[in-house]
Order: C-alpha cells, then sequence, then structure tokens
C-alpha cells in the first residue's frame, strides 16, 4: 500500500504563523480596526482584496467555497438591500413603492458597507486559524487570566463540537436515526435526540476541563507558564515596520488623508501623492502575511539550490 503524500496544514505553510503572536495581535488589530473605520473605497478595495487573498492562502479550496456559498451572497443582499432602508443622498434614481426615494448615494454606500462586512468577515476567518488558543493564553494569561481561558477554550470548543457532532450524526444514521430519513416527525424527534447527546457531551467535556484546571494549579497565586515563544530579530523587525505604517496610516486619517463621504453626496479625497502613500502603506499591512510567505519561499529556494549545489 503506497504511502499517501503529508499535506501541510495551513499553519504549517504559513510562515506569518510562526511569527512572535505580538506581531499576529497587533497585525490583526490594525485590520481589523483599519477595516472597519476607513470607508474610502480604494481602501475598502485593499482590505477585500488582501483578506481574501490571505484567505485563499490559508484554506485553498475551502476559501472559495466558503466565499461562493456564504460570503457572497450575503454581500450581494447586503449591497441591494441597503438602498431599501437607507433614503439619504440627493441624487433620486426611482421612487418605491412606498413612495421612498430610491438614491444613487444610499446605493453606493450599499455596495461599500458590503465590501466592509465582507472583508471584516474574511480577516476574522484568518484571525481563527492564526490566532490559536496557545497564543492568546501566552498574551493574555498573566494580565487577564480567567478571561484569556475563556476565549481560549471557546475557540477550542468550536472545532471539537464539530468534530463530535459529525461522529455521533454518523452512529445515529448507522442505527437509521438520521436527520435525513423518515417522516417530519421522526426527523426532528431524530435531530431532538442528537442535540441531547452532543449537550451532554458538552456538559461532561466542561466538567473534565474544570477538574483538568484544578488539578493543574489554574488559579494559585505565583503559578508560572510555560511558553516556547521568544522575540527574535526578524518578529522585530515585522513590528518595527507594522507599526510604523500603522502610525503613518493613524496620522494621515486623522488629518483627512483618505476623507470620504457617501451623503448627501458621494465625494471625498481621489488623487495626490499623500493619498497614494496613505494607500502604499494600508496595502503593506494588508499584504504583509503574503510578502514575509514569499520572502521566507524565497529565502527557502536559494538555501535548497545552494545546497543541491554543493552536493
Amino acid at each position: 500500500m503506497k504511502n499517501r503524500p503529508h499535506r501541510a496544514g495551513p499553519r504549517e505553510r504559513d510562515a506569518f504563523s510562526g511569527y512572535h503572536p505580538t506581531v499576529a495581535l497587533l497585525y490583526f488589530v490594525c485590520v481589523l480596526g483599519f477595516g472597519t473605520v476607513l470607508m474610502h473605497p480604494a481602501s475598502l478595495g485593499i482590505s477585500l482584496a488582501c483578506a481574501l487573498s490571505y484567505t485563499l492562502y490559508l484554506n485553498g479550496g475551502r476559501a472559495v467555497r466558503l466565499s461562493v456559498r456564504f460570503l457572497l451572497p450575503m454581500l450581494v443582499l447586503t449591497a441591494a438591500f441597503g438602498p431599501l432602508f437607507n433614503h439619504q443622498g440627493g441624487t433620486i434614481l426611482a421612487y418605491l413603492p412606498s413612495g421612498n426615494p430610491l438614491t444613487l448615494e444610499s446605493a453606493v454606500y450599499g455596495v461599500a458597507a458590503a465590501s466592509m462586512l465582507g472583508g471584516v468577515i474574511l480577516w476574522c476567518s484568518c484571525l481563527n486559524i492564526v490566532m490559536t488558543s496557545d497564543k492568546l493564553v501566552y498574551l493574555f494569561g498573566r494580565i487577564i487570566p480567567a478571561l484569556s481561558l475563556i476565549f481560549s477554550m471557546t475557540l477550542r470548543f468550536v472545532p471539537r463540537f464539530k468534530a463530535q457532532l459529525a461522529v455521533i450524526t454518523a452512529a445515529q444514521k448507522g442505527l437509521g436515526r438520521d436527520v435525513s430519513s423518515g417522516t417530519l416527525m421522526q426527523r426532528a424527534r431524530h435531530g431532538v435526540r442528537i442535540l441531547s447527546i452532543m449537550v451532554t457531551w458538552a456538559l461532561e467535556n466542561a466538567i473534565e476541563t474544570a477538574d483538568s484546571m484544578r488539578a493543574r494549579g489554574f488559579g494559585l497565586p505565583g503559578r508560572t507558564a510555560f511558553a516556547l515563544y521568544r522575540l527574535e530579530r526578524r518578529d522585530a523587525r515585522a513590528l518595527l515596520a507594522l507599526a510604523l505604517c500603522a502610525i503613518y496610516l493613524l496620522i494621515g486619517c486623522l488629518t483627512g488623508g483618505l476623507h470620504f463621504r457617501y451623503f448627501p453626496t458621494v465625494g471625498g479625497v481621489w488623487g495626490g501623492l499623500y493619498t497614494a502613500s496613505l494607500l502604499a502603506a494600508y496595502l503593506a499591512i494588508g499584504a504583509m502575511p503574503l510578502i514575509l510567505n514569499a520572502w521566507e519561499e524565497i529565502k527557502w529556494k536559494k538555501h535548497a539550490s545552494r545546497v543541491s549545489s554543493n552536493t
């Protein structure tokens, strides 16, 4: 029987996930913060493009299915229904049957809001992969130990719950108690039975986790924590570059370098060297994981070619 080739997981392929947790935390604070504050069309496009590219790099085909099945319909509905409830703006395109105006500004704002929402959702999916529970405990364990433990347990509980649900569903299907078989009442009864099993499992798992944490001395004074993370030179360089770009972009936001309005008319800062430099800084922040991954790939290929030439 042939051995199947090992397929690297998302964090194994991603060099950015190997950086210090502080770098990842500051990065996601920047992309999520600026992604929700900046409403300039160019910044929205940069945020959505970078988030989609990084999601594709981490998840591959799963990201495509997520975007096509769930994200794209949600964004289309958000952009379509926005003008139906928001009637601000000075350019009236038509009147709805209710008598409210349909304005160009509300339609443009609906597209912008949908783009912002899509970028935030994609960034959160990347955050869920890169920021593991051990990184969160390392960053916040000594500051807010109880909250960091709850947060890390929540992130860990979701994939475990999904895996256990698949196991229970497969077992019930083998017994002929699947939610897809039988009449409507039988399927409802099967679904309630599966839900009852999952709730029981979750409660038992919570009790076992509490006993395990108590046995390990959680909450005792003077308890230390072990971590493998060390701030290296590459982490310091990444933090410096990220901080400089973020500070420059923040100053640009405060000085109106990326000002843009949607009401009462669409307008704002479109061109200029200053605006272009701010967008370049934002692009550098959003594309940082991809840039670091490409740089590590180049270094690896140079090292591999050097080794092959020596042998």
